[in-house]
């Protein structure tokens, strides 16, 4: 082939991931032309009302899924994170490059560690899963939503006098902006959420060449782990609208995978983590997340759930 046209959003964040994976593939094949299509999503548009409320995270990558099913775009670069547990009719998830860090970043304006932030001190988040952890580890903090980009909730954080947010650690180094970084935090304090740090590579199922292309880019461990996280989340039927998290990592030829479901007050979370071969990486997830709701996590979900009382 001697075009690419990779679907992207028009966010730093997500234009630094296009450029990159464009880097990537010219890399592996120097005569391909590689240009970006550059679009505006659902999820970029509402920035008021809070993602659950929206349709979940799925807002961020309905318009490029679009492009890739109208033919406009061959691939489409997504946060793996912001990607839906199924795919649409005619897609499929051709390639995961290698991972960064997965864990989450305080961020303090004021420089303040989150175990040193005064009682009742104001902390940001739209995310159902860092809100719920941040009210388990300290419930006497006031969570505010904090939505946007990366760039426009630091700074929101600045202009609101918040004692700080939470990011992915990712996002911020992706950015150069690392150095804004107060603490990262431990995944016993904040579960990443599943996918978080990796890249998804999404292409046309009847695009053979293009997904034969994109394994070049394909990290195994990566795949491997997010394997396991994804079946894990598929089980759950979870997303934006569910506090939950769910992190993998690979021990040699084992799998340690681990999870949570929460309430979103984080009153109530229920915890887990399985081991396995790295061989069956989804029946690991599938096991975990079973394990959860036999614990409670079926409780929570369906208070969650549409016409529930959470």
């Amino acid at each position: 082939m001697s075009e690419l046209r990779i679907a992207t959003r028009k966010s730093p964040l997500a234009r630094w991931q296009a450029d990159h994976v464009a880097s990537l593939w010219s890399a592996a094949f120097p005569g391909t032309r590689v240009s970006l299509v550059e679009m505006t999503t659902a999820g970029d548009r509402f920035l008021e009302a809070p993602l659950q409320v929206m349709g979940g995270k799925g807002l961020f990558i309905k318009e490029l899924e679009q492009a890739l099913l109208e033919r406009r775009a061959d691939l489409a670069v997504h946060s793996l994170k912001d990607v839906t547990s199924a795919f649409p009719p005619g897609l499929c998830l051709a390639a995961v490059p290698v991972r960064e860090d997965p864990r989450d970043a305080w961020v303090s304006p004021r420089g303040q560690r989150l175990a040193d932030v005064p009682r009742g001190g104001r902390v940001g988040t739209a995310s159902l899963r860092r809100s719920c952890l941040l009210r388990a580890a300290r419930p006497d903090l006031e969570v505010v939503p904090l939505r946007g980009n990366v760039q426009t909730r630091l700074r929101k954080a600045a202009e609101l006098d918040l004692a700080g947010t939470v990011l992915a650690l990712a996002g911020l180094r992706r950015l150069g902006l690392e150095d804004r970084v107060t603490e990262v935090l431990p995944l016993e304090v904040s579960l990443p959420a599943v996918g978080q740090g990796a890249l998804a590579l999404e292409a046309r199922s009847d695009d053979a060449e293009t997904r034969s292309r994109a394994l070049a880019l394909e990290d195994g461990p990566t795949r491997i782990a997010v394997e396991a996280e994804r079946a894990f989340l598929a089980r759950l039927e979870g997303g934006c609208t569910v506090p939950l998290g769910g992190h993998a990592v690979l021990e040699g030829d084992r799998l340690w995978l681990r999870g949570f479901v929460g309430a979103p007050d984080g009153s109530q979370l229920v915890r887990g983590e399985r081991r396995g071969p790295t061989t069956e990486a989804a029946e690991l997830g599938r096991a975990l997340a079973e394990d959860l709701l036999g614990r409670g996590a079926d409780r929570l979900l369906a208070a969650l759930a549409p016409g529930g009382r959470a």
